[in-house]
């Protein structure tokens, strides 16, 4: 299960878990839309590509909330 992290890590943009707009690489490092592109869609930390983060909405959500865990260092 992803970990649905809360914020852009380049940028410390929110990103919550039943909204679209995040980008994640296969370690979960999280960006937004605009941080992603700038990034050319690559990964600063491993270097691997940065997909779009699926969504996790209503119960499931609920059930699975999402990290409150801040990774903006800025």
């Amino acid at each position: 299960m992803l970990e649905m992290r809360p914020d852009c890590e380049r940028c410390g943009t929110d990103l919550p878990a039943d909204a679209h707009g995040a980008f994640i690489c296969s370690f979960e490092c999280t960006f937004c839309a605009e941080c992603a592109d700038a990034l050319d869609e690559r990964c600063p930390n491993c270097g691997g590509e940065l997909l779009d983060r699926p969504t996790r909405t209503g119960e499931r959500l609920k059930a699975n909330p999402a990290s409150d865990r801040r990774r903006f260092a800025g």
